[in-house]
């Protein structure tokens, strides 16, 4: 007979609680959380046909995979869901595990989807990316505070490049003040070289996932955004459409309906935060471009304010990417020159790892086509104008685009003189416009 276990998991110890298939409690004790304690905890109570819930918290999915091979199933449970569906008047550690037993046993358990172990190694990465980011960004804060506590003006534009850090390197100060910005700058010297590091172990991973390549033909969208989109998604088949994927990034306005009045307020915001802040970082780049994302972002930015444009762009990434993962294709309206840079930046940042390969493939010659240049980087083959659904073509032609897809499309003209390799670095004329683009 199957047994149903509700675990309520603390950073220390863990409540148990088991059910029989009656419902009865058959036991009810304490583990630690420790790796040998819940060991011996799983092979001393449980048995194969045991059924196990616990809420996702931070060390769940360690206690998962320690407790998997012993059990049935562990099934983990979303406990905003969890909440809603059983509140107590009486909250206690033991009322809590019996409470993820019972609705385990009558199947009412509001389980989430349990990532593998890539997924879950991209989703630490590109959480720890975020985490030095935001470090940096309050490092230049603390500089910036500095600066106008002492009604400094830099005599450049941009600080934090090589002309401002060396000014900053220079500048005469008050010694308490010296020493708090050398101690500044050089917090912000060390957290530069650990996202230089984590961004090129995030390029060897792209330079090897094709689906990775593939949503960086999409504008704005470098292969971190790329990578941050992938981990959060996981196992795309689970989403009926984009809509979908949209609500489970939280990209999608809240609703508040009752009798004849219905109120869609700010985006629910629900997920991972950190991938939905770089789908916002990707969108504010949209708004240059030239093809149907930058037509829909600007035109919205008309109607209403441009935080709304944001948010409805990032959300039209989320359910295009979902689309070209499924129908493995890349993103027809790109631009081909600034694909070929962004390509070959991610070469050059993956070529940075020790031991990664040299790239071999050449850029085609002249000014090529968008489908020649996906092939040229190993893209699968795009649709092409003619082939367009017919509810596409009538959109690019409402919207006045029918002209710049013929122009990204345009056979490639040839030139005696051989393209670069994509794998070596860009001009250094270019290089200013690829950045901006990605």
């Amino acid at each position: 007979m199957s047994r149903y276990i509700g675990l309520d998991v603390h950073k220390h110890f863990i409540e148990v609680c088991i059910l029989s298939a009656a419902g009865r409690v058959t036991w009810r004790g304490r583990t630690g959380c420790l790796r040998e304690e819940l060991e011996s905890f799983a092979r001393t109570r449980l048995r194969k046909t045991d059924r196990v819930a616990l809420e996702a918290t931070t060390n769940t999915w360690s206690v998962v995979a320690i407790l998997r091979p012993f059990v049935a199933a562990v099934v983990v449970s979303n406990p905003l869901k969890t909440k809603a569906i059983a509140e107590a008047k009486i909250k206690t550690d033991k009322v809590d595990a019996e409470v993820l037993a019972q609705l385990l046993r009558c199947d009412y358990l509001p389980a989430v989807w349990q990532p593998d172990e890539r997924t879950q190694c991209w989703r630490g990465v590109v959480t720890h990316r975020t985490a030095l980011m935001t470090q940096r960004a309050r490092v230049k804060n603390h500089i910036q505070s500095l600066l106008g506590r002492l009604l400094l003006q830099p005599p450049c534009k941009c600080l934090w490049t090589k002309a401002g850090l060396a000014w900053l390197k220079e500048v005469e100060l008050p010694a308490y003040e010296r020493l708090v910005l050398d101690s500044e700058l050089r917090q912000l010297e060390i957290v530069e070289r650990e996202v230089e590091g984590v961004d090129q172990e995030l390029a060897g991973i792209a330079r090897q996932e094709p689906r990775v390549r593939l949503l960086m033909t999409l504008p704005g969208v470098n292969y971190v955004v790329a990578l941050g989109l992938l981990s959060a998604l996981g196992d795309i088949a689970r989403f009926k459409d984009g809509d979908h994927a949209a609500a489970y990034l939280g990209l999608v306005p809240s609703t508040r309906q009752s009798g004849r009045r219905c109120y869609h307020g700010p985006i629910t915001k629900a997920g991972r935060s950190q991938t939905r802040w770089l789908l916002t970082q990707s969108a504010q780049h949209v708004a240059r471009h030239p093809g149907p994302l930058g037509a829909f972002f600007r035109r919205l930015a008309k109607r209403k304010n441009r935080n709304v444009a944001v948010s409805a762009t990032a959300r039209k990434l989320v359910t295009i990417a979902l689309l070209m993962l499924k129908n493995n294709e890349p993103y027809r309206y790109a631009r081909p020159e600034l694909m070929l840079e962004k390509f070959a930046a991610l070469h050059v940042e993956g070529a940075k790892r020790q031991g990664a390969a040299k790239s071999t493939k050449r850029r085609p010659n002249g000014k090529p086509g968008l489908a020649e240049v996906y092939e040229s980087v190993g893209l699968p083959a795009v649709t092409l104008p003619q082939e367009l659904p017919a509810g596409e073509q009538q959109m690019l032609s409402e919207r006045e685009l029918n002209e710049f897809v013929t122009q990204l499309y345009r056979p490639p003209v040839t030139s005696g003189r051989q393209g670069r390799a994509v794998g070596q670095r860009a001009d250094p004329g270019t290089t200013n416009s690829a950045k901006r683009t990605r």
